[in-house]
């Protein structure tokens, strides 16, 4: 019995969607039963870019893709003007989308591939995010990958905030359908679709990312437009800051406020953040080690990616990957502080790009900001920052000034202060 069987029949009898998306409320059984690709020309152990999203006919190809053994490169429409190198890094040799099936002609090889199709392993290639350099090709077994869902887990009726070709979006995808939940794709990732998304279909889960969360805070819909029945609320895939934190636990007292952690490089490690409006948290789950040396947080998984493509490996040689997460340990819980290339040193005193953000959140309507280092001849470096405003506000630029200048250090005082929008990715957090 394949995959597709074996949850067909766990679906059997139940009367309730699995799925909730603009063509309509779906059981996973109409969606198994729906018209197919044409996947004749698919073998097992070719590399398949399927590009989709959260829909009825994706979601079925995917499933089918995993039955068939295939090395699966889940992309968006989002990335199209980076599609054609995510093909050749990963040495894709089939794209999907819609109804089309295409076939790449090419003779290359790499060995992490050539493992997975020997041991007639499914494999699954996620991208980094690239926001330092060209994104990173990470190749998982997925035949290891999809055994973590064989455990029965308890299910939300959740929104599927995060994307089609990101880890914890796959995740959520795959935990609700092995466990009977309901998930709901929104029709676009907006504060206002959202909230009005799940207050329309009561959703309990709200995954989401922190600078969501921030332009949520921001938009004037919380708390007179939050919807009762949301009761959960987790956020990761970037650093949040207190002041948000705080200020979403006093305005939605209660929602339980949930941190993630979580590296496509690592697959899914578990979390327990210490108290809902607490950055510190537990980081653990069976075969995850952590340490921290230097101040920096060292993982060992074994649910670790098998490699990537397109670098050297980033594992040390008793299996430690170092996540570059600058943190703070306090009882056995971290909170991550800032990323090692966040750093700013202004003649000789370092500090984070967080100390400087975290002030400048703290003024009034201001949605988001972004501190940077820039080249400076006499002190090394100088901080220059970047401020958002909320929707339908002005900016007291001299009233900001005086009011960094008041909480902040002169070393870390901005050079420059730009008044402009904080470019934000299609996965919803800071480029």
């Amino acid at each position: 019995m394949n995959l597709l069987e074996k949850l067909i029949e766990r679906w059997q009898g139940i009367d309730y969607p699995f799925l909730i998306h603009s063509s309509g409320e779906l059981g996973f059984r109409q969606i198994a039963e729906q018209k197919t690709v044409d996947l004749s020309e698919v073998s097992s152990g070719d590399v398949v870019a399927l590009i989709g999203d959260f829909d009825p006919r994706s979601i079925l190809t995917l499933l089918q893709l995993i039955d068939k053994n295939v090395i699966l490169v889940p992309l968006t429409v989002d990335t199209r003007a980076q599609h054609k190198y995510f093909f050749e890094t990963a040495l894709v040799d089939v794209v999907i989308e819609g109804e089309s099936v295409k076939r790449i002609n090419h003779s290359l090889k790499n060995e992490l591939i050539e493992n997975l199709r020997f041991k007639s392993h499914s494999g699954l290639v996620l991208f980094s995010t690239g926001t330092t350099g060209r994104p990173k090709a990470i190749l998982h077994d997925l035949t290891l990958f999809m055994q973590r869902f064989e455990t029965p887990r308890p299910t939300l009726k959740t929104i599927n905030f995060l994307l089609f070709d990101h880890i914890g979006g796959l995740n959520t995808l795959l935990h609700t359908l092995f466990n009977k939940g309901t998930v709901v794709a929104p029709k676009s990732r907006s504060v206002e679709d959202i909230l009005a998304t799940c207050a329309k279909y009561k959703i309990e889960a709200l995954p989401t990312t922190p600078t969501f969360l921030r332009m949520m805070l921001m938009s004037g819909l919380i708390p007179k437009g939050f919807p009762e029945t949301l009761r959960i609320i987790t956020y990761g895939t970037e650093r949040m800051d207190q002041p948000t934190l705080d200020a979403l636990c006093e305005l939605l007292p209660n929602v339980d406020f949930r941190q993630t952690f979580g590296m496509s490089e690592l697959g899914i490690v578990r979390v327990k953040s210490k108290a809902r409006n607490s950055l510190f948290m537990r980081i653990g789950g069976e075969g995850v080690e952590t340490r921290v040396r230097d101040s920096i947080l060292e993982i060992r998984s074994a649910t670790r990616m098998l490699g990537y493509l397109n670098a050297d490996s980033p594992f040390d040689k008793d299996g430690w990957y170092n996540t570059k997460d600058i943190v703070e340990e306090r009882n056995g819980h971290y909170k991550i502080t800032g990323r090692t290339s966040e750093v700013i040193n202004v003649g000789g005193l370092k500090f984070m790009a967080s100390e400087v953000e975290r002030v400048a959140l703290q003024y009034e309507h201001v949605e988001l900001v972004k501190a940077e280092a820039q080249p400076n001849p006499i002190t090394g470096q100088h901080v220059e920052l970047t401020v958002q405003l909320a929707p339908e506000h002005d900016m007291d630029k001299t009233g900001l000034k005086a009011f960094l200048n008041e909480h902040l250090p002169n070393h870390m005082m901005p050079k420059r202060l730009k008044i402009s929008s904080v470019s934000i990715g299609h996965r919803f957090k800071r480029a």
